[in-house]
């Protein structure tokens, strides 16, 4: 059995720490695994309640809404926000309440027992911790085409809110028709002389608004049931092979820029061992967001749900922290 202590926080809060270093030292009382919003809520209901906590933030800026230009279905901004004011506003709030914010990936999480609690690696060392929140998101698929793997960072990019400005008075091309392709195809005309929207169906899976928004943009074109069937380049990328699904028709385009928004995949690799998941990969929680593994909880997008924006995202931080604070209450 571990010996814990008692102390009271700076803002009138209880904090457990292990003192029995014959067993392990325990660095955290909670550690969260992602720095998007529901890592982001999950660390700010944490931190308030006095639970010596620690986020990492593998992206150092607040996940995918970080690297998106606006978001304009947040609660409190009529007129938008940009994704990184969000998320440097969850930031600091995290900090005011005694969250610390480490740039580091969580490599692996290791569950003992109940008592020994968890051990998080993060490639350079190891923490440990009584529970975990795993919020580490998704990863952004690629295409799987001839000649994409070589121009990654050469040209193909996944966030046009990081790249956008490297391609100033060039023609790029987005692939996808879903609210984040086609929000980042019209950032991308702050730059680009003409942005193709590419888009394997007839009609694009984003909300009405943002498609009139690309519609009405005249540097935007789009090339509807068609698909990117290669890449070519020198050092860097300069064109792309699309076909049209309808015709067959082939045909060559120059490109200088190539922005993938053609889906997510969890990124659940961490913590695979200590959690069921679907057919798609995504991990299966309770309604609490707890696992099969007791102290392990499971928020926003890597875990499965039928909808994945920053508001469902914020929510299933704040069900996190209530349910590891739970969690800790109960085993004294």
């Amino acid at each position: 059995m571990l010996a814990f202590e008692v102390k009271l926080g700076t803002r009138g809060y209880l904090s457990l720490r292990n003192t029995d270093n014959g067993v392990r030292d325990l660095d955290y009382d909670i550690i969260v695994a992602g720095g998007g919003p529901a890592g982001m809520t999950a660390a700010i209901y944490s931190g308030r309640a006095g639970w010596k906590t620690v986020l990492f933030d593998p992206m150092g800026g607040g996940g995918q809404a970080g690297t998106t230009d606006m978001v304009y279905n947040y609660p409190g901004f009529p007129d938008g926000v940009s994704g990184p004011e969000l998320m440097e506003l969850m930031a600091n709030q995290a900090r005011a309440f005694g969250v610390k914010i480490e740039y580091e990936e969580v490599q692996k999480v290791v569950h003992s027992d109940a008592d020994a609690g968890f051990k998080v690696d993060v490639g350079h060392e190891v923490h440990g911790a009584r529970a975990v929140i795993y919020a580490s998101g998704t990863l952004p698929r690629k295409l799987g085409v001839p000649g994409e793997e070589k121009y990654l960072a050469k040209g193909i990019s996944f966030c046009a809110t990081c790249d956008g400005a490297l391609f100033r008075d060039k023609v790029v091309a987005v692939v996808g028709g879903g609210d984040s392709a086609l929000t980042e195809a019209v950032f991308l005309t702050k730059f680009a002389k003409e942005v193709l929207l590419i888009h394997r169906r007839d009609e694009f899976r984003a909300g009405l608004a943002t498609v009139k928004r690309v519609e009405t943009n005249p540097k935007i074109k789009m090339l509807l049931s068609s698909v990117v069937e290669s890449v070519r380049g020198e050092e860097v990328l300069t064109g792309v092979s699309v076909r049209d699904l309808k015709t067959g028709e082939t045909r060559d385009l120059d490109v200088q820029g190539l922005f993938l928004y053609v889906g997510w995949s969890p990124n659940v690799e961490p913590v695979r061992h200590l959690v069921e998941t679907d057919e798609y990969g995504y991990v299966i929680t309770n309604e609490d967001m707890s696992t099969k593994t007791p102290g392990l909880f499971v928020a926003g997008d890597v875990r499965r749900k039928p909808l994945r924006q920053i508001t469902t995202a914020v929510g299933d931080g704040a069900t996190a922290a209530w349910s590891a604070e739970k969690y800790l209450l109960e085993r004294g």
